[in-house]
């Protein structure tokens, strides 16, 4: 659950979802569910040229299952909050 709580507050953030298949979608972070299935909205794709089939695709949903990374940005990083949830992971509660 560490993640999942850790990715409900990047809602409403642009973030870059790479796929196992190497696509790389941009778009803001609409909602994330326990699975780590991932909605997005504003989509683009970072290589347009290797995939111009995706240039019409605005919104999508993606199953957690596919998703190899997950770019964050850099204000979106809170150290402290990433520190106190590992800890208590670790503890078990």
């Amino acid at each position: 659950m560490l993640f999942f709580s850790y990715f409900k507050e990047l809602v409403g953030k642009e973030v870059t979802v790479e796929l196992k298949n190497d696509l790389a979608i941009r778009g803001i972070l609409h909602s994330v569910d326990q699975y780590l299935n991932i909605k997005l909205e504003n989509t683009r794709v970072v290589d347009q040229d290797k995939y111009p089939h995706m240039l019409s695709v605005r919104n999508c949903f993606i199953r957690g299952s596919v998703v190899r990374y997950v770019q964050l940005p850099p204000d979106g990083v809170d150290i402290d909050i990433l520190h106190d949830a590992t800890r208590r992971e670790a503890r078990g509660g």
